[in-house]
C-alpha cells in the first residue's frame, strides 16, 4: 500500500495511491495516518494537472540520518569502517518534498546527493530489539540526504552541513509493504548513473538501525530514519535536476536552485 501526501491547492491531505493502466489516483483519506484511524472519504482524484505531491511526511520532532553504512561509500570517503552506527540529526525544517528545489545556501561550494532509503516511524519507538523493529514501522520511502561537503569537513559537527534548509527531499509517497532487506538504491544527475547500490550491502540493516537508534533517544511516530548512501556521491550545482530511486517505491525529483539573496 503507498500513502501520499498532496495539495490541490488547498490544506495537505492524505491518499492511497491507486495505479489503472496508465492512470494514476489519489482515495482521499479523512484524517493524517500517523495519529488517527484514516478512511477513505470515497472521492479520488487523478494525479496530475492541479495535484501536488507534498513530502508523505513532515517529522514531528527528527530526521536520523546514519553516516557510512555501505561500504563502498566507506572506501570513497576513505577511512575504516566503523564499529556502531554513526549518528546524526537533521532538523524537520531541512525536508521538502517532490520537485521542491533544493537551495544551495550562499556559504558553501560542494554539496552533494546522497540517494537513500528512509524508514518512517509509526509509533513511538524506545529501547527496542532488532527482532521487534519492524512492529514500529509505517513504512518506507526515498530521501536525499543533501550534504554540504565542505562544511562537513570543516566543521566539528554536521549539523550546518547536513540541516541546512531543503537538505532533507523525500518522497514521493510512503511504501507500507516493501521488504527493505535488498531493493535498488540509485540516483541520476541530469539522467546520467550516478550511484546504483543495494540495501544488502548495508553494515548495519534496517532493524539494527532502528534498535540502535531507539537506545539513544525516543523515535516518535512520523519520525524517519535514514539509512546511509552507497557509493557515487558527487556535486550538485544550480541548473542540475536529481533523482533519487529506490526499488518498489519510486523516484524523488527535485531540482538545484542557488539561493538568491
Amino acid at each position: 500500500m503507498r500513502i501520499a501526501r498532496f495539495t490541490t491547492g488547498d490544506d495537505p491531505r492524505f491518499g492511497f495511491v491507486q495505479t489503472e493502466g496508465d492512470r494514476t489516483y489519489l482515495a482521499v483519506l479523512s484524517g493524517d495516518p500517523l495519529s488517527m484511524p484514516a478512511m477513505p472519504t470515497g472521492e479520488r482524484i487523478e494525479l496530475g494537472d492541479g495535484v501536488r505531491l507534498l513530502s508523505p511526511v513532515i517529522p514531528r520532532s527528527k530526521v536520523v540520518g546514519v553516516g557510512r553504512n555501505y561500504m563502498d561509500h566507506v572506501r570513497e570517503m576513505g577511512g575504516e569502517p566503523p564499529t556502531a552506527p554513526l549518528l546524526f540529526l537533521k532538523p524537520n525544517t531541512s525536508v521538502v518534498g517532490p520537485d521542491d528545489p533544493v537551495v544551495l545556501p550562499e556559504w558553501t561550494t560542494e554539496v552533494s546527493y546522497e540517494a537513500e532509503l528512509a524508514v518512517v516511524i509509526a509509533k513511538p519507538c524506545k529501547d527496542v530489539e532488532p527482532e521487534n523493529a519492524r512492529a514500529y514501522v509505517l513504512g518506507y520511502t526515498v530521501a536525499n540526504d543533501v550534504t554540504a561537503r565542505d562544511a562537513q569537513r570543516t566543521d566539528d559537527q554536521w549539523a550546518r552541513a547536513k540541516g541546512f534548509d531543503t537538505a532533507c527531499p523525500l518522497g514521493p509517497w510512503i511504501e507500507t509493504d516493501l521488504d527493505p532487506e535488498d531493493v535498488g538504491v540509485v540516483s541520476r544527475v541530469n539522467g546520467e548513473t550516478k550511484q546504483d547500490g543495494r540495501t544488502a550491502e548495508m553494515i548495519f540493516d534496517v532493524d539494527y538501525l532502528i534498535s540502535y537508534a531507539s537506545k539513544a533517544m525516543t523515535l516518535l511516530p512520523g519520525d524517519v530514519l535514514l539509512t546511509g548512501t552507497p557509493a557515487g556521491v558527487g556535486r550538485i550545482e544550480a541548473g542540475d535536476r536529481v533523482e533519487c530511486e529506490v526499488d518498489e517505491i519510486g523516484v524523488l525529483a527535485n531540482p538545484v536552485v542557488r539561493r538568491e539573496d
